[in-house]
């Protein structure tokens, strides 16, 4: 993508808002790049044209995965939160899964870190789909866990919430989190880092970037030393990862721009046992045969579990430009495999692979970057296989289109409609409709959306065939069904900002796992009868106290329910997330805390009765450090749970205590 390209996506964004009070900036020819790199990556990048008056530019927060085309944050009707890369800094923040706990409506879940969940809105983990740069990060319908997935290389991290198949399909009627990585500035630039402190972290990058494309590569490694899951005293399970990434985009001519990602992981993580039933004894015992009556003995230390991980994202893609700038095709193949053994055993490997051509028109005759009115058509084909049941591949086509119109009341609407034509399941119609207002005259803008979304059921809910589980064929997909409606306000002449949001959602079919459900007392999956309603508030506050004091807080209210009105687990009733962050000595250093509370969230205890009980209350306080030595050279510390609370996610399970870190990073 050509520095045109960014320039015409920010003149659409940034100038159609006259009056509008929120935050700007004036533009630079460097954030017109990283804007422009950020935007070849999005469903649907906005069109290349000639550059000019990019003095007279101002930026707003363009929200790159907004829908099929990028879309400034003040008229986006959809709850959504952009996390930057200079937040993760600031705040010391290593891993995605951490920098989500504070994310309003998103519940981070660790039964052990290396099979860490996310979901968002009380909806099951499978039910928000992650991206890396526009690409599933994972494979063959598998849930994605955010096991040690690192901040060294993030651009940005964009969480939206509520139904979005109609843009993303299947798999995301919760939710979309695209983790956007690093592009670079016009030159050459690199760096890198390192950490010490239970283990070690090493990460570097490179950015080349010229008028005509450029190339941005990463590396990161982390030894993560962890933590005893069982919290006995024994030994630590660690986590081991390595992550590269390669990316590019050429301007071709005036009208035609390519390009490509490329990303691999490895990771090697350790794990502890859990106690199992005794037929014998008719008990749950641990790995002694002593009796398991409560949380200490669940989860026993056991040295021998490894478990691995390897994936891999790809994607090439290409965009031509007609009718001097009133439309703009895109055409783009992604292919994504993730590959699981556990404790040593074989491989098992899953693949989805996408063809998606997207087509932007627009409507009032100005060019499509100007335009206040426009209509986007994607039409694509998944297909996706995995070896849980390696003879029964699937595929489905679909069709979207979307409409945006721009208009001068200060309204702002994105309407989409989507069928998926499946060759397992019967088809299906998602849409979506989102509306922004900002009130004329005032610091305050409405904002609400609606939306209709589909899951999929994994291969191995399906068709598992092992000692425990037994599949089930006749499974239908979830159905998703929801609305949000909230009031974004600026406040104290522009130093604070105040978020608030009411949603509602209906999950229909949704699949649980049923102990002694098949033949010969083997569990299984069913889809319950009636409807789990979820409704809550999510709350986001930033204020800007002094020049050198910033505070924020994120609360979420989630009452979460299965159809016979039992609490659904792992989804805490209440989280709160406060922030504070001071600069010193002129900027060049600066220090960070961060506390968050949860409380509400039961858990399902695996002894006894098998009972339904709610994990106790915690809070956790991190903090976080830095200083500039020089223009280069930048010094790292943090602290994570500094006062050394217990605490867990999932009964038995115990959490990181006191651990501090210190290090160095470098970029020229």
């Amino acid at each position: 993508m050509s520095f045109a390209t960014g320039q015409s996506v920010i003149r659409r964004q940034a100038l159609r808002r006259k009056g509008n009070v929120m935050s700007r900036s004036p533009i630079s020819w460097s954030q017109i790049s990283r804007i422009a790199i950020c935007a070849a990556f999005a469903p649907f990048p906005a069109l290349a044209q000639q550059a000019g008056d990019v003095d007279a530019i101002t930026l707003d927060t363009v929200v790159i995965s907004g829908g099929l085309s990028p879309i400034a944050g003040d008229a986006y009707g959809r709850a959504h939160t952009v996390v930057t890369g200079e937040e993760l800094e600031q705040r010391g923040i290593r891993t995605v899964q951490d920098a989500l706990r504070e994310v309003p409506g998103v519940s981070v879940n660790s039964p052990g870190a290396s099979v860490t969940q996310v979901r968002i809105r009380g909806a099951e983990a499978n039910h928000t789909l992650v991206l890396i740069d526009g690409v599933p990060a994972t494979g063959g319908n598998d849930e994605y866990y955010f096991s040690g997935l690192e901040t060294a290389n993030i651009d940005r991290i964009e969480v939206l919430r509520g139904p979005q198949s109609v843009y993303y399909g299947s798999n995301a009627s919760a939710g979309v989190i695209n983790i956007i990585t690093r592009r670079g500035e016009p030159g050459t630039r690199y760096g890198g880092a390192v950490e010490l402190g239970n283990g070690y972290g090493v990460s570097g990058w490179f950015t080349q970037r010229t008028r005509r494309g450029g190339l941005a590569f990463s590396a990161a490694s982390r030894d993560d030393h962890g933590f005893d899951q069982s919290g006995d005293g024994g030994e630590k399970d660690g986590t081991r990862r390595t992550t590269l990434g390669l990316t590019g985009d050429w301007q071709a001519s005036d009208d035609l721009v390519l390009g490509f990602t490329l990303r691999r992981a490895s990771e090697e993580y350790d794990h502890d046992s859990v106690a199992d039933w005794d037929d014998d004894i008719g008990a749950i015992v641990d790995g002694d045969g002593n009796v398991v009556t409560g949380p200490e003995g669940y989860v026993y230390d056991d040295p021998f579990p490894q478990s691995e991980r390897i994936e891999f994202t790809g994607s090439l893609w290409g965009e031509y430009a007609m009718l001097d700038g009133r439309l703009l095709h895109r055409l783009e193949y992604q292919d994504t495999v993730f590959k699981q053994n556990q404790n040593g055993g074989a491989f098992t490997r899953g693949q989805t692979r996408a063809l998606k051509y997207r087509l932007g028109v627009s409507l009032d005759g100005a060019p499509l970057a100007e335009a206040r009115q426009m209509l986007n058509l994607m039409v694509e084909r998944v297909e996706d296989e995995n070896d849980a049941a390696p003879d029964y591949a699937r595929a489905n086509n679909s069709v979207a289109l979307e409409y945006r119109g721009f208009f001068d009341s200060g309204l702002d609407v994105q309407a989409g409609l989507r069928r998926d034509d499946f060759d397992s399941f019967k088809d299906f119609t998602s849409w979506n409709l989102g509306l922004s207002w900002q009130v004329p005259g005032q610091d305050l803008r409405l904002h609400a959306s609606a939306g209709r979304g589909l899951v999929k059921p994994s291969y191995y809910e399906l068709f598992a065939d092992d000692a425990y589980t037994l599949g089930n064929p006749g499974l239908r997909p979830e159905r998703n069904a929801g609305f949000d409606i909230g009031v974004e306000a600026q406040l104290l002449d522009g130093r604070a900002t105040l978020d608030l949001t009411w949603f509602q959602e209906r999950m229909e079919d949704e699949i649980t796992y049923v102990y002694g459900a098949a033949p010969g007392g083997r569990a299984s999956y069913v889809n319950q009868s009636g409807k789990s309603p979820r409704k809550g508030v999510e709350v986001a506050a930033k204020i800007q106290a002094t020049d050198a004091l910033d505070l924020g807080l994120s609360y979420t209210y989630l009452d979460a329910k299965n159809p016979d009105g039992s609490v659904e687990t792992r989804r805490p009733r209440h989280e709160l997330g406060l922030r504070a962050s001071h600069a010193f000595h002129d900027g060049r250093g600066i220090v960070t805390a961060d506390l968050r509370h949860v409380r509400g969230n039961y858990d399902q205890q695996f002894w006894g009765s098998y009972p339904i009980r709610e994990l106790p209350a915690h809070t956790v306080v991190n903090v976080a450090g830095g200083y500039d030595i020089n223009d280069n050279l930048r010094a790292t510390a943090r602290v994570v749970n500094l006062f050394d609370k217990e605490h867990m996610d999932a009964w038995g399970y115990a959490s990181q205590g006191r651990t501090a870190y210190v290090g160095v990073e470098a970029r020229w």
